[in-house]
């Protein structure tokens, strides 16, 4: 269910306890802590509410300077962070908790995410059982995953007896992982797509920019629209100002049905990131 904010163009999902999230987020993977800051103010300054980092990227304490610096009432804006690979655990993801909060200088964290299930090191299920008692201190409003498969989230769900709100998953039109967005959809999870332009390996792409040409956008706006109508969240990234405002600036169109197609078309399996059945890095 989407409704859009009286406040924003941004439309917000309704997750499963409840809570909304917009469904146009910036993200700040590999954006430099020098460089974070700014970036994330010029996000703020373009419109977007829904800041997504994470306790590798190295930019959490930045990414919170930006936010408590432009001012706005805490919640306006929904921040998100995850939890690394090698803090998985009950008691070290707690510790890994505070400390990501220290950065953030934050009292309250919308969305907690495991960033990786990480099968190898077989401790996902009790690294989501300290989410749980995280949300139960009120101290995040909702808890999720990355990076999980069906397999995965099976086993959470039937293990800890809660489903997680969001899988941020990589998804892009190469990737389009429908049998993952249909088990999402039958148990009420958001689907969040990270790498939305496939690490822009997309944008020269000939089917993206004829739709781009027909609807006088650009290939990038055509894409996040894509990711729109087909109900995900999405999370795009850069660190031009110019680029962060176009990329938000997505509803004064719309794709048709023969377009959506089309992109649909791309998917070929192709991913830019790692495989979540093989990775253990941080493990």
């Amino acid at each position: 269910m989407t409704f859009r904010s009286e406040t924003s163009a941004v439309p917000s999902i309704v997750l499963n306890d409840g809570q909304v999230i917009p469904q146009l987020g910036y993200g700040v993977f590999q954006v430099p802590a020098e460089e974070v800051v700014t970036a994330v103010t010029a996000a703020l300054d373009a419109g977007y509410r829904s800041i997504d980092t994470a306790a590798i990227y190295g930019n959490e304490e930045g990414t919170g300077r930006a936010i408590r610096e432009f001012g706005l009432p805490r919640d306006e804006v929904y921040v998100t962070t995850k939890v690394w690979n090698e803090d998985q655990g009950f008691d070290a993801t707690l510790r890994a908790f505070d400390a990501s909060m220290d950065r953030l200088g934050l009292d309250y964290l919308d969305l907690y995410l495991i960033h990786w299930p990480i099968a190898v090191a077989d401790k996902y299920v009790d690294t989501f059982r300290a989410l749980q008692a995280l949300k139960g201190q009120g101290r995040v409003r909702s808890i999720g995953v990355s990076n999980f498969t069906i397999a995965h989230l099976e086993r959470v769900i039937g293990e800890t007896g809660e489903t997680p709100v969001v899988n941020q998953i990589e998804l892009h039109p190469r990737l389009v992982q429908r049998a993952l967005r249909e088990f999402h959809a039958a148990h009420a999870i958001a689907t969040e797509a990270w790498s939305p332009l496939g690490q822009g390996t997309l944008l020269g792409d000939p089917t993206i920019i004829a739709i781009a040409n027909a609807v006088n956008r650009s290939p990038a706006q055509v894409v996040i629209r894509w990711h729109l109508q087909l109900g995900n969240i999405v999370i795009p990234k850069s660190v031009t100002p110019s680029r962060i405002a176009a990329n938000i600036d997505v509803f004064g169109f719309e794709l048709t049905g023969a377009q959506m197609d089309a992109i649909n078309a791309l998917d070929n399996g192709g991913r830019v990131g790692p495989d979540p059945d093989t990775f253990d890095y941080g493990a």
